[in-house]
Formats: structure tokens, C-alpha cells, sequence
């Protein structure tokens, strides 16, 4: 199973996505379209992984647009897709729905609650890392799979082949580092109230490793 990957800028990379994919003996393609312009072909992707970034669906670049193309093709060919941040946006974009300014700016780490239990082996609750400022509104005929105390939609499963988060699950702790020595300005205004240094102290708890796993192997059964 090839897993093509989107990502929207150099410090939000795969992290442990691409340790689930190695564990699995699947090939993993990650493309930049915000710098090279590319996007993969369809008939060359068994899975399509949509990172964060510093963007919104609801900017004008072309190539947010053609994600989106990507994005419908491939769900009416019911392959597998997860979205992290701006991926989860643009895949409620995709399917008619608004993304806009959410409740609260949130970033940092803070508990996200399980809404629905369609996927085993998630915990009640899990202490994630935040990074964003809008959200996503869920399918209609999506189940809301995560909720905060700030910001309800947190996170949707849709067609048992798609999962969206707004916050992130996937970076180990050097991906972490990467985020805010590279993007440590972003934090100010969060309603989280926690600094780069705060950020930096909490370790990634490997609950969230095995949430993401059972996540990706939800949505990957019988592939």
C-alpha cells in the first residue's frame, strides 16, 4: 500500500505516521505542494496523508484547490485519508463544508475527550498538541470523534475511511522541538497560556502513539 503524503510546510512533517507505515512494510511518498507545486496521481495512491500548516483552505493558492480535487476523487474511490490541522480542514472544505475562526486560539498541549467509540482501543481522554487558530466544521455525515473544553470539533470519522483531527497526534518529541524553535511567534495570543518553554517541557505520552496507530489501522482494514 503506497501512502502518498501532503505537507504544508517544513517543520510538520509525518512524524509517527511514517513509524506506523514502516511497521507495516508500506511505502511512504511525501510531496510539498506549497513549494514544488505537485500533487500525487490518484491511481498511485492507496492512502493519502494531509499534514498542518501555516495556511488556510480558505486562502487562493492553486495548488489548495487541486488538494482539494485530490481529495474528492479519492473519496469517491473510498481510499483511506487522514487529516491532521489544515489536512482535516481541507477535507471538511472538500466536501461543502466552512472552515472558519475557531472559539479559541489553542496552542500547546492540552486534553482533547473521546466522543464516539467507533474506533477501538481510544482512550476517554488524551493530552495532545494544539496549533491552531480555526476549525473545521463537521460532515453531516461524520461522527464527532474529539471535543475540548474550548473548541467542540476537535475531530471526525467519516465512511470508516477518513479521519480528521484539529489538533495533532503524529509528531514525536523532536518534531515537537522542530515546531517551536521554528515557529515559537505562533504561541503568543493562545488562550492555552503556556510558553515555548512549557511546550517544550511536556513529553509526548505514548498514549498518543498508540491512539494514532489504532486511528490508522481503522481506517486502513482491509486494505
Amino acid at each position: 500500500m503506497r501512502i502518498n503524503v501532503l505537507q504544508h510546510t517544513p517543520n510538520e512533517g509525518p512524524g509517527m505516521i511514517e513509524d506506523w507505515a514502516n511497521a507495516h512494510g508500506h511505502p511512504m511518498v511525501t510531496y510539498h505542494p506549497y513549494q514544488f507545486g505537485h500533487l500525487p496521481n490518484a491511481d498511485e495512491t492507496d492512502m493519502l496523508v494531509i499534514l498542518g500548516g501555516p495556511m488556510s483552505p480558505n486562502d487562493a493558492q492553486p495548488w489548495i484547490k487541486q488538494e482539494r480535487t485530490l481529495i474528492q476523487t479519492l473519496r469517491s474511490r473510498a481510499v483511506p485519508m487522514f487529516g491532521a490541522c489544515f489536512g482535516a480542514q481541507q477535507i471538511s472544505k472538500t466536501l461543502g463544508y466552512e472552515v472558519t475562526k475557531a472559539p479559541a486560539k489553542e496552542v500547546g498541549w492540552a486534553p482533547v475527550y473521546r466522543q464516539s467509540t467507533v474506533i477501538p482501543g481510544i482512550p476517554a481522554e488524551l493530552t495532545v498538541l494544539h496549533w491552531h487558530e480555526e476549525m473545521f466544521e463537521v460532515p453531516t455525515a461524520a461522527q464527532l470523534l474529539f471535543a475540548s473544553e474550548r473548541v467542540t470539533n476537535q475531530g471526525f470519522v467519516l465512511d470508516h475511511r477518513i479521519v480528521g483531527l484539529q489538533f495533532h497526534l503524529e509528531p514525536r518529541a523532536n518534531n515537537v522541538r522542530e515546531m517551536v524553535v521554528n515557529d515559537y511567534p505562533y504561541i503568543q495570543g493562545s488562550q492555552l497560556n503556556q510558553t515555548a518553554a512549557d511546550i517544550l517541557t511536556m513529553p509526548v505520552l505514548a498514549a498518543n502513539q498508540r491512539a494514532l496507530f489504532h486511528i490508522l489501522d481503522y481506517i486502513t482494514a482491509d486494505n
